[in-house]
């Protein structure tokens, strides 16, 4: 596929994201505005919950949606804080939810934490808000480790499995990604993938939705089953797309 036209496929397919310590409300409005550039839109803007009802408004009438995160990035807030943050930016008309599930207690043999957390989120946003599952799988040691944690987050009611949050040493990898493909073309049901964290480069983006085309088919990799999280991708997609620039983000994720 020619620069343009997989720049173009991947920014449809793009969750925007700001969850930067320096977020504000400025910056959000400069998101917003570079979500609806050409060749966009993009699918969603990933924010942090309390940006979410000020990008409703600032996006109202297009085709972008609104993420937030929630038990973000540690994955270790109680049940209950967790269940009224979902609340809360459903409250505030979020239209995904990406939620990290209790990765560091899956790994050490506890996944009743992880399942009551999805499952609670599941009842949540049902009919209300996307959800989408954060895995973490940089950290995981080993991919039968990655594949479980899928599973598990599948059987919870994930409507999309998502690798990372962007901050650990270690985000999405191709092995990852392959490992979680292969839960979803066993599911039974449609679930989403959203390859997240590292992802800077044209190759980058070509690479994981190659793994897509091959797993899923050609014709798989839609905003309602696929999305890249990452924030220095868009300006290097729309260089490539322009035919500019060197095909990598300059900034981390």
């Amino acid at each position: 596929m020619a620069d343009a036209a997989l720049a173009r496929r991947a920014i449809r397919l793009l969750d925007l994201t700001d969850l930067s310590d320096q977020a504000d409300e400025a910056g959000l409005e400069a998101l917003c505005a570079r979500a609806l550039l050409p060749p966009g839109p993009v699918a969603a803007i990933c924010i942090w919950p309390r940006f979410v009802a000020q990008a409703r408004r600032r996006l109202a009438g297009t085709e972008v949606r609104v993420a937030t995160v929630v038990n973000f990035p540690s994955g270790e807030e109680p049940l209950p804080q967790v269940a009224e943050a979902i609340e809360a930016a459903l409250h505030a008309r979020a239209d995904e939810i990406d939620l990290v599930m209790p990765w560091r207690a899956f790994l050490a043999g506890e996944p009743e934490p992880a399942r009551a957390m999805i499952e609670r989120a599941r009842a949540l946003c049902d009919g209300r808000a996307l959800l989408k599952v954060i895995l973490e799988t940089g950290e995981y040691p080993e991919l039968a480790q990655v594949r479980a944690a899928a599973e598990l987050a599948l059987a919870s009611g994930a409507d999309f499995i998502k690798t990372s949050t962007g901050k650990t040493a270690r985000s999405a990898t191709p092995e990852a990604v392959r490992c979680m493909l292969e839960v979803i073309a066993g599911a039974g049901r449609p679930v989403g993938l959203k390859p997240s964290g590292g992802i800077r480069s044209l190759a980058d983006a070509a690479l994981y939705l190659g793994l897509s085309d091959a797993i899923m088919g050609p014709d798989w990799a839609t905003p309602q089953s696929f999305r890249f999280g990452a924030s220095g991708l868009h300006q290097v997609l729309c260089d490539a797309w322009a035919g500019e620039g060197g095909g990598r983000a300059s900034g981390p994720y």
